[in-house]
């Protein structure tokens, strides 16, 4: 085992760095998982490019990820409930397990957790230490690619089971990002008629029709002349101010918004868009995070299943497959908005176990 790995490290806002620093020792009920594979989530750009975006510095963000097992704290070796060269994909949220919350099994509402990437060192590394209680381990053969993509499907997961959605329903997904994508997908499993994606790219617009949409729309005009009478559910992943008002418009009667997206903007509903709530009784929830009992939750098991079957599609998503190396450079084009992405995975160690190396820009991506 070496004594040092390549991280890339925030040390201020927009000023990331590869480096050689230690490999973490894991604790007696810990394990060191040598990473596969890591996502950028949308709130990476933020935390690593704005004020205030990270709770210390320096740190190793990224909280997507997948890899194997590697070494094993003493405890945990004795337990053998994990073994060396297990694939395991790490939930983030690493909940107390104490508070009311908790308790009542509702993880991803902890009043005191811990959390890859943002409160703890996280993926964008070479090695990262893991509790027993996040290592979620996963058949062999699955692609270490889609188990670092598992938390977006969770979270699509979790917040489509936070409506009341049913065979036959019309549903709309507001943003066609990576969790947009898995909604669209979730809805059709879960038996939508239809299923209009809602995006401003033309190009997001058609990963939603591979995603199976029936519709797709890439302006407000367009997606209010499709709604008709409105939208049973409707899933905003965007988090934009915008669509935020836009998901309350489209609902049907007795329709249901649940609300994904992170605004950093004031969120202000129009008169008319708080009329048409009133009046039509529509339900507004809001999803945070994907976790439930036992930990990590059926959403993660659910997608867990879905990825190794091939009910849920996931290597069309991916534009970017990238080395440490590119953390700086494609963080701050994500952040300037300078190339088209949809998921961007690292690969800290260079290679996946299959000796794939990075295979850089994609063909659904911007190429140099």
């Amino acid at each position: 085992m070496p004594q040092t790995m390549r991280a890339a490290l925030l040390h201020a806002p927009g000023d990331i760095r590869v480096e050689e620093v230690p490999v973490p020792e894991p604790a007696p009920r810990e394990a060191l998982v040598r990473v596969a594979a890591c996502g950028v989530c949308g709130s990476d750009i933020p935390r690593m490019l704005r004020p205030g975006g990270a709770y210390h510095l320096p740190l190793i963000c990224g909280h997507e990820f997948s890899g194997h097992v590697v070494a094993l704290g003493a405890e945990l070796a004795a337990a053998g409930t994990v073994k060396e060269g297990d694939l395991v994909a790490v939930p983030p949220l690493i909940p107390c397990r104490r508070c009311a919350p908790c308790s009542q099994g509702h993880f991803s509402l902890c009043e005191d957790y811990d959390y890859f990437g943002s409160r703890r060192a996280g993926a964008y590394a070479e090695y990262v230490t893991v509790p027993e209680g996040n290592l979620m381990v996963l058949p062999a053969d699955l692609d270490p690619r889609a188990a670092a993509m598992l938390d977006p499907a969770a979270i699509a997961l979790h917040a489509i089971w936070r409506t009341k959605l049913r065979t036959g329903h019309r549903v709309a997904v507001v943003g066609a990002g990576p969790i947009g994508l898995f909604a669209v997908q979730w809805a059709r499993l879960a038996g939508a008629s239809e299923v209009l994606s809602i995006d401003v790219s033309e190009q997001k617009a058609a990963m939603a029709l591979e995603a199976g949409a029936t519709h797709t729309a890439t302006t407000p005009e367009r997606a209010t002349e499709l709604a008709g009478p409105g939208y049973d559910v409707i899933i905003e992943s965007a988090g934009v101010p915008a669509t935020a008002d836009q998901a309350v418009r489209l609902a049907a009667r007795h329709g249901q918004a649940v609300f994904i997206g992170i605004p950093h903007d004031p969120v202000v509903l129009p008169k008319a868009t708080f009329s048409n709530f009133l009046r039509r009784e529509v339900t507004l929830h809001g999803a945070w995070n994907s976790f439930s009992a036992p930990f990590p939750g059926d959403e993660w098991r659910t997608a867990a299943r879905a990825m190794g079957d091939g009910s849920l599609r996931w290597k069309f998503m991916i534009t970017h497959e990238l080395g440490l190396d590119d953390v700086s450079s494609t963080l701050h084009q994500l952040g300037e908005r300078s190339i088209f992405s949809s998921k961007v995975l690292f690969l800290p160690n260079g290679t996946l176990p299959n000796g794939t190396p990075p295979n850089g820009t994609l063909p659904n991506g911007d190429r140099p």
